[in-house]
């Protein structure tokens, strides 16, 4: 049982642009580092379930390569925190594993699953796991097609919806020209497909159709609008890197894109049931760090600064008792660890 952490408590805002200089900001009221016992801790997400926190992550002996298990914590005020799993595939480097609750309240992992010789990529396929307490975990399941990369799912009205990539397959050379595309005016095909799916069971898997994202579109989370919309925030790694966001009211086939002006990592954002959208994701530029963003169907903007740099990011949030709490990662203090950030946001 983890019980005792240095507490870094932080209120300076960091704001960018003068957009806000006359706008109430968010305010970090505390980080605490919750975990650091494996040799490298990362890939965390948040859930709030049966009136605890969980929190899981990776754990392993470095970034890429070897054989990566899913760590799972709990904690019951965000404060104390106690191992309640590890999820493991022999020869299987788990990753980037997620929470959601199913509809008959089973905690759920969808996380990815990779073979390596050494750091070489040999291939890869998306697992799922299943808990009824989160203690005890089904072994883990695979999903989907071989180098399919299922990132985080999301459940709306007894339906799993999740957008998945596949990095290894490379098309014809005017795809790839295309890629370049820098505005979401035409977007063409995209040189990583990414697709969008659909589960009853979080099993087993319907495609409802291709997103049209240039430059190797990757990471997405998905969230529902007060209106029923899907919305989408995409990482990319070509053209000019910078996220995407797309909305679709159902069946989620049609889509409206727009091209943010910021790069991000580790994509993650939640709708709070005024409607208002933040996101928290990783900055990039002279210092990566991780940051909380303010954020419409069109835009992102930074406007807080979690103690991090480095190798950071992929946050998990969480809306509870008037307070964003979010876990990340980062190697600020040199090891590779997780954090727990709580923010106050303003009153709008």
């Amino acid at each position: 049982m983890i019980r005792h952490f240095t507490l870094t408590v932080v209120f300076t805002i960091v704001a960018w642009g003068a957009s806000f200089s006359c706008a109430a900001e968010p305010e970090l009221v505390s980080v605490r580092k919750i975990w650091d016992a494996g040799k490298h801790n990362a890939f965390t997400d948040l859930i709030r379930w049966h009136d605890r926190f969980w929190c899981t992550f990776r754990e392993a002996d470095d970034h890429v390569g070897g054989n990566g298990a899913l760590r799972v914590l709990t904690s019951t005020d965000g404060d104390v925190w106690e191992s309640a799993a590890l999820v493991t595939e022999q020869g299987i480097d788990l990753r980037d594993p997620k929470l959601s609750v199913t509809p008959d309240d089973r905690l759920m992992i969808v996380a990815g699953g990779s073979t390596y010789d050494g750091k070489t990529l040999l291939g890869r396929r998306p697992r799922v796991a299943f808990s009824v307490d989160g203690r005890t975990w089904t072994a883990p399941v695979k999903v989907l097609g071989e180098g399919e990369w299922l990132w985080r799912v999301t459940w709306h009205e007894g339906v799993c919806y999740g957008a998945a990539y596949d990095a290894s397959k490379r098309s014809t050379p005017a795809a790839k020209e295309a890629a370049k595309l820098t505005t979401p005016a035409e977007p063409g095909p995209a040189e990583w497909k990414l697709k969008l799916y659909k589960s009853a069971d979080g099993v087993k898997y319907d495609l409802i159709t291709h997103l049209d994202v240039p430059g190797h579109p990757n990471e997405t989370t998905l969230r529902f609008l007060p209106d029923g919309r899907m919305l989408a925030m995409v990482r990319r790694e070509g053209g000019s890197k910078l996220g995407w966001l797309g909305t679709s009211l159902a069946p989620y086939t049609k889509w409206t894109w727009h091209e943010t002006d910021m790069r991000i990592g580790g994509p993650n954002f939640i709708v709070l049931p005024s409607g208002k959208l933040w996101a928290v994701t990783r900055l990039y530029g002279d210092k990566r760090s991780t940051v909380v963003a303010r954020m419409d169907e069109k835009s992102l903007r930074p406007v807080l600064e979690f103690p991090s740099a480095g190798d950071t990011s992929y946050a998990g949030i969480v809306d509870h008792d008037g307070l964003l709490w979010v876990s990340y990662y980062s190697t600020h203090e040199e090891k590779t660890s997780i954090y727990l950030a709580k923010v106050r946001l303003p009153k709008e």
